[in-house]
This record gives C-alpha cells, sequence and structure tokens, in this order.
C-alpha cells in the first residue's frame, strides 16, 4: 500500500503513523505542498493523511483547494482518509462543512472522550496533544468520534474508511519537542488550557497514544491489503 501523507509544517511530522506503516509493510512518501506546490495523484494513493499545519482551509491559496479537489476524488474511489488538526478540517470542508472559530483555544495535553463504539480497540479516554483555535462542523453524513471538556467536534468517522480528529495522537516524544521549540510561542499567547510551552514539553508522551493511532488505521485499512 502506498500511504502518501501531505505534511503543512516542519513542525508537525507524522510520527508513529510512519512506525505504523513499517510495521504493516507499507511505503510511505511524505509531500509538502506548502513549499513545493507538489500533490499526488488519486491513481498513485492508497491511503491518504493529512497532517495539521498554522494554515485554515478558509485561507485562499491555490494548493489548499487543490489538496481538496485529492480528497474529493479520493472520497470518490472509497479510499482511506486520516486527518488530523487541520486535515480533519479540510476533510469537513471538503464535504461543503464550515472551518470555524473554537469557543475555546487549546494548546497542550488534555484528555478526549470517545463517543461511539465503532473502533475496536480505542479506549473511552486518550490524553491528546492539542493545537488549534479553529474547529469543522462535523459532517451530517459522519459520526461524532471525539469530544473534549472545552470543544465538542474532536473527531468524526464516516463509512469505514474516512476519520478526521481535532487533536494529535501521532506525535512521538520528538515530534513533542520539534512542535514546541518551534512553535512553543503559540501555547503561551491566550490559551484556554492554561498550559505553557515548557509544562507540554515536560510531559509524557502517553503511550496508548500510539497503540490508538495502530487502531484507527488498521480500521480504515481493514480489508485492503
Amino acid at each position: 500500500m502506498r500511504i502518501n501523507v501531505l505534511q503543512h509544517t516542519p513542525s508537525e511530522g507524522p510520527g508513529s503513523i510512519v512506525d505504523w506503516a513499517e510495521e504493516r509493510g507499507h511505503q510511505v512518501y511524505i509531500y509538502h505542498p506548502y513549499q513545493f506546490g507538489i500533490l499526488p495523484t488519486a491513481d498513485e494513493t492508497d491511503l491518504l493523511v493529512i497532517l495539521g499545519g498554522p494554515m485554515s482551509p478558509n485561507d485562499d491559496m491555490d494548493w489548499i483547494k487543490q489538496e481538496r479537489q485529492l480528497i474529493k476524488q479520493l472520497l470518490a474511489q472509497h479510499k482511506p482518509i486520516f486527518g488530523a488538526c487541520y486535515g480533519a478540517q479540510q476533510i469537513a470542508k471538503t464535504l461543503g462543512y464550515s472551518v470555524l472559530k473554537a469557543p475555546h483555544k487549546e494548546v497542550g495535553w488534555a484528555p478526549v472522550y470517545r463517543q461511539n463504539e465503532l473502533i475496536p480497540g480505542l479506549p473511552n479516554q486518550l490524553l491528546a496533544l492539542h493545537w488549534h483555535e479553529e474547529m469543522f462542523e462535523v459532517p451530517r453524513e459522519a459520526q461524532l468520534l471525539f469530544t473534549s471538556d472545552l470543544v465538542r467536534n474532536q473527531g468524526f468517522i464516516l463509512g469505514d474508511n474516512v476519520i478526521g480528529l481535532q487533536f494529535h495522537l501521532e506525535p512521538k516524544v520528538l515530534n513533542v519537542r520539534t512542535m514546541v521549540v518551534n512553535d512553543g510561542q503559540y501555547a503561551n499567547e491566550g490559551n484556554d488550557l492554561h498550559q505553557k510551552a515548557d509544562e507540554i514539553l515536560q510531559a509524557p508522551v502517553p503511550t496508548k497514544n500510539q497503540a490508538a493511532v495502530y487502531a484507527i488505521f488498521d480500521f480504515i485499512t481493514q480489508d485492503r491489503e
């Protein structure tokens, strides 16, 4: 399986998604459309991963619109898609739903709560890394997957092949360090989780998060080997 990853800032990489792919024998290709303006085609994509970034789906940039065209093609082909933060927002926007300012800016570690039992192996609660101040509308054709204490719309699942999460489960220790040293000031300004960059950095990365990543990707790729 060819996994095409759309990365939107040097500080937010795929983390444990690559571990899952390597253990399952898949090939990973990482694209940087914000820098190079290059995207994969739908035909050469077996699984699309859309990572986070400082931009918004509401921004008027050609490559952002081109990403949505790719997502639209993959949705029509019923191929697996995973979006984190901005990536989840892009999926919702492609489906015709709004990306709005969230009621709270969440930056740091905070629990999220599972809302259904569609994905085997997901715990009822996870301690996730949040790095956002916008949120998606949950598509009517999808089901709410996660909520948090401050922002209800934290995750959705569409059918058996599309998942969008407003938060991050994929970061490993190095990913968290990279996010904090490069973008830590974002946490220090108007953060409703009231966590400073140093606090985020010092918190241990929960081992459950990688297991949850594996459960999610096993689910959206089942019967597609």
